[in-house]
């Protein structure tokens, strides 16, 4: 059983890390939708390839309050919220596993 609890530790680890560069991914594409960017740019649009499935469901929900966008706010909460209970179930079941 050991081994098990090792495995959903790892998993925790690994859904912590996914769901810190997808954090970090969406604050570049905040920062770079305020620069004079050319928007064909190899690097800017992979930010738009990873980040665009994540923002799409908030699009729907009319967040804009004038020139503001506010769905990555929401798009952080809900990333905020998965990573802290997907993490947390999965530590939870490390820690009965592992004894």
């Amino acid at each position: 059983m050991f081994i098990i609890g090792e495995l959903f530790r790892a998993l925790a680890m690994l859904v912590n890390g996914v769901c810190q560069i997808l954090y970090w991914l969406l604050f570049a594409r905040i920062v770079i939708s305020w620069l004079p960017v050319d928007p064909y740019h190899q690097i800017v649009q992979f930010l738009y390839q990873v980040t665009d499935p994540i923002l799409a469901p908030f699009r729907r929900i009319p967040l804009q309050i004038g020139m503001l966008d506010l769905t990555p706010l929401l798009a952080f909460i809900a990333l905020f919220f998965i990573r802290n209970v997907a993490v947390g179930i999965l530590l939870s079941a490390a820690a009965q596993f592992a004894s």
